[in-house]
């Protein structure tokens, strides 16, 4: 695809394509070393809770899955009785 189509296009070379002229590809090890620096580059984006909204997140996880086990606890008993009505 030439430049001129692509810039037409609005749609990204390819991921295979060659390389663009003053760029030099990257071998298996330069491209291992540019992960692990996004990676570290990721991880300093990183933002950890406050104590307040920990406790927070965790009364909400800690009802949600109550009221889980509830629902589920009534569908099985429920469940049994239709299973023991029809069978029993």
């Amino acid at each position: 695809m030439s430049e001129s189509a692509s810039a037409t296009s609005g749609r990204p070379e390819r991921a295979g394509s060659a390389p663009a002229p003053g760029k030099k590809e990257r071998g298996f090890f330069g491209r291992i070393a540019l992960f692990v620096r996004q990676v570290i580059a990721e991880l300093k984006k990183v933002v950890r809770p406050t104590r307040n909204e920990l406790f927070t997140y965790f009364v909400v996880v800690l009802v949600f899955v109550l009221a889980i086990m509830a629902f589920v606890g009534l569908l099985d008993l429920l469940f049994g009785q239709v299973v023991l009505w029809m069978f029993g």
